[in-house]
């Protein structure tokens, strides 16, 4: 990969970047550093940066990933309170993997969301990208719904998430939120394999 192409997209993202989107960066990357370290500080920081991400999005006809923020916030209002009450005496909730019903829940949730999103984009939309815009938004109602219930999975449907949002951010302009994804695909990854050494232990605690 070119690094000075890397470097002169940062370089230009900066420079049309408002205050408004360096805002909503810096508390996203704060939200995703916090779920990597399973604080609950994920929620708020997270809820500050989906608020201007609506707004954003509604500027860039990014409808569905407009509606996908909107949705992050009430999922983060629900996630803070899973998190902040733990049940069955435990002092907090533990991180775990899906079983079989999870996994199957969460592909039907990423089919009909994605189906639903496409069927309104390509209908009742001036949006140009009806396909990818659907595709981010279905995996990360899918991610958001996980890590509220602080499943392992989560990850993967982020990971996803952000390497599909990449070119779609970057296509429509927005420089910088186009590298922050990119960002947080790294972020992702170890997000993934921490989870994974806690859910580990989890299983040995709570067994």
């Amino acid at each position: 990969m070119d690094l000075q192409w890397i470097w002169d997209g940062i370089k230009d993202g900066v420079a049309q970047m408002s205050w408004l989107e360096a805002v909503a960066v810096f508390f996203g990357i704060a939200s995703v550093f916090y779920s990597i370290k399973k604080n609950i500080l994920v929620f708020p920081t997270g809820m500050i940066s989906t608020l201007i991400y609506v707004y954003i999005c509604l500027q860039y006809k990014l409808y569905a990933d407009m509606g996908i923020n909107a949705y992050y916030f009430a999922m983060s209002i629900y996630g803070w309170y899973l998190w902040s009450r733990p049940s069955d005496g435990k002092e907090e909730l533990p991180v775990t993997w899906l079983d079989k019903k999870g996994i199957f829940n969460s592909l039907a949730l990423f089919v009909g969301s994605y189906a639903a999103l496409y069927f309104v984009l390509a209908n009742f939309t001036d949006s140009d990208v009806p396909y990818w815009d659907s595709f981010t938004t279905a995996s990360a109602f899918v991610g958001m719904w996980l890590m509220a219930k602080k499943k392992v999975e989560n990850w993967i449907a982020w990971i996803i998430t952000d390497i599909v949002s990449v070119p779609l951010y970057f296509y429509k302009g927005l420089m910088l939120t186009s590298f922050q994804f990119l960002f947080f695909t790294v972020l992702a990854v170890i997000g993934l394999m921490e989870w994974i050494k806690s859910a580990k232990k989890s299983q040995k605690v709570y067994a």
